[in-house]
């Protein structure tokens, strides 16, 4: 097996593992509603742990043996293969927009897998790899700071969302490099990109978590699964030298899937938790009119890269941070 292969292989088991870890934590939310605690005594919050465990593992390694350009995209089919496995698990149906979201999604992805010249296994020095760390939080900090002065808060929330997304996919491109470094074994000093993942990943959780305060989840989780792989690919392709196959008019191409896909998950994103909150607004009422909760049908979509949000709405859909 090549090693493009390998790593698209460990790609997708990891995101059915972030998908399978997502159902089961909702499942979790559901059960204990009372504590915010009580979730650490259910057996299933462990096991949700254990696959999100597996399936961060899998994407690192993947990371080491494929391009940035196409294992950090390929991370989104977490919410892809979330849906079927919703269906089949907890018998929660989605909406048609929902699965016209999956499959744009799925073509996309699959034409950039069908463009992807080969494995890269390069790495980046120590001086390029300071450069980049300085440049890309500063880059957060000036979006934050643009952030706070924003007076609508949708448009504050997209803003921080989008820096959210930016050091999440910074903490995927250190990943990379410290990856590559130990599978080829080179004497480097990996505890300063060790720092900079933990402080990028860090960042990124508290970015996301602000960034849905007052203005839902919706128009923030598309934005973070979104910007997330595309600064990882561009970082790949202008400083780790991948390449698409058939020179500029595959680039092009590549560029187009990528679009198809982007448009598949925000729409894939978007739909889902508008049918939530729809639901959960019929089921109030229902309640204020003397009806049972019981006599509303479930909604047909629920909402997971593990972004803190709000639960349950956001089970499904939020994991994909990764």
């Amino acid at each position: 097996m090549s090693a493009l292969a390998l790593s698209v292989l460990l790609s997708l088991v990891s995101a059915v593992a972030y998908a399978a870890g997502a159902i089961v934590q909702e499942r979790v939310a559901v059960a204990t509603p009372g504590s915010p605690y009580a979730p650490l005594r259910h057996g299933g919050w462990w096991v949700a742990m254990a696959l999100n465990g597996v399936g961060a593992g899998l994407h690192v390694v993947a990371l080491a043996y494929g391009p940035l350009s196409l294992v950090q995209p390929l991370g989104a089919l977490t919410i892809v293969f979330a849906l079927p496995m919703a269906a089949v698990f907890v018998r929660r149906r989605a909406g048609a927009a929902a699965w016209r979201g999956a499959i744009m999604a799925t073509v996309g992805l699959a034409g950039l897998l069908a463009l992807t010249g080969g494995a890269d296994s390069a790495t980046l020095p120590g001086g390029e790899r300071t450069v980049l760390a300085l440049a890309t939080f500063g880059g957060i900090a000036v979006l934050f700071l643009v952030a706070l002065r924003m007076h609508k808060p949708v448009v504050r929330s997209i803003v921080l969302a989008t820096a959210a997304g930016v050091a999440f996919g910074a903490a995927s491109v250190f990943t990379k490099t410290v990856a590559v470094d130990l599978t080829a074994h080179a004497s480097t000093t990996e505890w300063l990109s060790l720092l900079a993942i933990a402080g990028f990943a860090g960042t990124g959780v508290l970015l996301s978590q602000a960034s849905y305060r007052g203005a839902g989840l919706a128009a923030p989780l598309a934005t973070v699964t979104v910007v997330n792989p595309v600064l990882a690919a561009a970082i790949g392709i202008t400083l780790f030298g991948e390449q698409f196959r058939y020179g500029v008019a595959g680039t092009v191409l590549a560029l187009g899937c990528g679009i198809v896909a982007a448009g598949g998950l925000i729409l894939l994103t978007t739909e889902r938790l508008s049918a939530t909150r729809q639901g959960s607004g019929s089921t109030r009422g229902s309640q204020s009119q003397g009806r049972p909760p019981g006599a509303v049908p479930p909604p047909s979509g629920a909402s997971p890269r593990l972004v803190a949000a709000p639960a349950p709405a956001r089970s499904d859909d939020d994991t994909v941070r990764r």
